[in-house]
């Protein structure tokens, strides 16, 4: 049994082990073997290879079709009723934020909008709604699930809470904390109220000792202020909200991803997506264990490249007391721990801060029943791979769709060489030459690993500036080169980091 269940599960291992017991036997386990039996050795491994290879392949018939007709089902529901049929997948992982994070986004690539939670919508599971998917209030940290109840019974009885006060009188004093409200509020799911998330964030604790005093008192049977006026006056003495802005996206993004476990509204990534999937070859997912296979997709050892920004830096120092980092990366998939040896911390430790997006090319270090790691071997910020920068199309002149990335003399390029090449034109040798002081003013200030490359068109020749010469292409010295040459002169030729298989 102990063969079958490890063949089952695609444990090596514990195959490779088993097959001492089979051919040999075990007598502290009651095994007798193979041999014992009175089959040869070179029978008994020829019929243990042959159960190994079966197990490669081999699956429990009557399994396969449970497996086939739920196939069948939930490809039918998925086609036909994608928004209630996601809406069910991210309640049954509502716990697990890492899997809610991934099939978000498989909604946003499905065209299905994820709402935020909201106490006057939805429920405490995810639910479908004719506008996309209502987020649960159940997967908010930090609220237990008889407040969420308490809250959705209180709606269902007197009806929708208008305002962040009203919300507070029907519900505070009913295990509805401090805590809790700030929880919701930095969840979004008091964005129906009547104040944005700022104002209510900066009131809601003078309105909770309010009510709290008030009840007090009321317990205490002392009269208050508001047992002499009437309710016109009352509005008065309510506490005002202050007039402030909503908070920027980044900061309501940290909120969520504070109470959530998940961005929501988006993503810090979001606007480098299509730089992020042109230059990784896995993402983060690929490095977590799969609930069906009880394995990881990346192979151990396997060259990869990712992408996301650094969420968290663990420095650790070496018996020889280098430094090295444990960094988690996050993509817009999930997050995934990286190791930087000392050599490799030495030559980036300025690109490892927190809230840096990054490009990692390591291997992957995979062991039995664990998520995958990557192990660090290079370091690029998201700049130094197709840039943001207006792009020159072949026949001169920006263009921000087309993008141009071989030229010649490009392919001969070393590997580990400059990311990009800034090319610039001159009509000839003499125009260059003329100008050629004032360009080197210009590329001066500019230190980095993009290399210049000069183009004498009436010669058709073309010279490589030395590598002290490097500079950082960005924005602004492509645009002071254009005001200098002009712009069908001025040239940036990128080279995506190299994908390994």
């Amino acid at each position: 049994d102990n063969i079958r269940r490890a063949m089952s599960k695609k444990k090596q291992y514990v195959i490779d082990a088993e097959r001492q017991n089979f051919v040999y036997g075990n007598k502290e386990q009651g095994i007798r073997g193979c041999i014992a039996n009175g089959i040869s050795e070179q029978a008994a491994n020829r019929i243990y290879d042959s159960m190994v290879d079966f197990a490669k392949y081999a699956f429990n018939k009557s399994h396969a079709a449970a497996y086939a007709v739920v196939s069948y089902q939930t490809a039918y529901l998925k086609y036909y009723y994608p928004v209630e049929f996601m809406a069910a997948l991210m309640t049954s992982v509502i716990d697990n934020p890492r899997k809610v994070a991934e099939y978000i986004y498989t909604c946003r690539q499905m065209g299905i909008k994820v709402l935020p939670p909201d106490i006057n919508e939805g429920d405490g599971r995810f639910t479908a709604t004719a506008a996309g998917i209502r987020y649960g209030l159940y997967a908010i940290k930090s609220i237990g699930r008889p407040v969420i109840d308490l809250i959705i019974e209180e709606r269902g009885k007197n009806g929708r809470f208008l305002t962040l006060q009203s919300f507070l009188e029907r519900v505070s004093g009913r295990e509805v904390n401090k805590r809790t409200v700030e929880n919701l509020i930095k969840a979004g799911a008091c964005d129906s109220l009547d104040g944005n998330r700022q104002q209510m964030m900066l009131i809601y604790n003078a309105l909770l000792d309010n009510l709290n005093s008030e009840k007090k008192k009321s317990l205490a049977g002392q009269m208050t202020l508001f047992d002499l006026v009437s309710e016109e006056e009352k509005k008065s003495y309510e506490v005002q909200y202050p007039d402030v802005e909503e908070y920027s996206k980044e900061v309501k993004l940290g909120f969520e991803k504070e109470v959530l476990g998940i961005y929501l509204s988006g993503h810090p990534l979001e606007e480098y997506e299509e730089k992020w999937r042109r230059n990784i070859s896995a993402v983060t997912a690929d490095f977590l264990i799969e609930e069906e296979s009880g394995a990881v997709k990346v192979k151990d050892n396997q060259s990869v490249v990712i992408g996301g920004m650094i969420t968290d830096k663990k420095i650790k120092y070496t018996k020889n007391n280098k430094t090295m980092a444990f960094l988690s990366v996050e993509d817009l998939l999930g997050t995934v721990e990286v190791i930087v040896f000392p050599k490799d911390y030495e030559k980036s430790s300025a690109l490892l801060n927190e809230d840096t997006k990054v490009f990692i090319r390591g291997h992957a270090s995979v062991e039995e029943d664990k998520d995958g790691k990557l192990v660090c071997e290079q370091i690029y910020a998201f700049d130094e791979a197709n840039p943001d920068l207006p792009k020159v199309t072949q026949r001169g002149g920006y263009d921000a769709q087309r993008r141009k990335r071989q030229y010649p003399g490009e392919s001969s390029r070393r590997a580990d060489g400059p990311r990009r090449e800034l090319w610039l034109q001159f009509a000839t040798k003499e125009a260059y030459l003329e100008q050629e002081k004032e360009l080197y003013e210009m590329l001066r200030d500019s230190d980095g690993n993009d290399a210049v490359v000069i183009y004498i068109s009436s010669a058709k020749a073309m010279k490589r500036l030395p590598e002290n010469y490097s500079i950082c292409v960005n924005e602004d010295i492509v645009n002071n080169l254009t005001n200098f040459l002009g712009k069908n002169n001025v040239k940036v030729v990128e080279k995506s980091i190299e994908k390994k298989d």
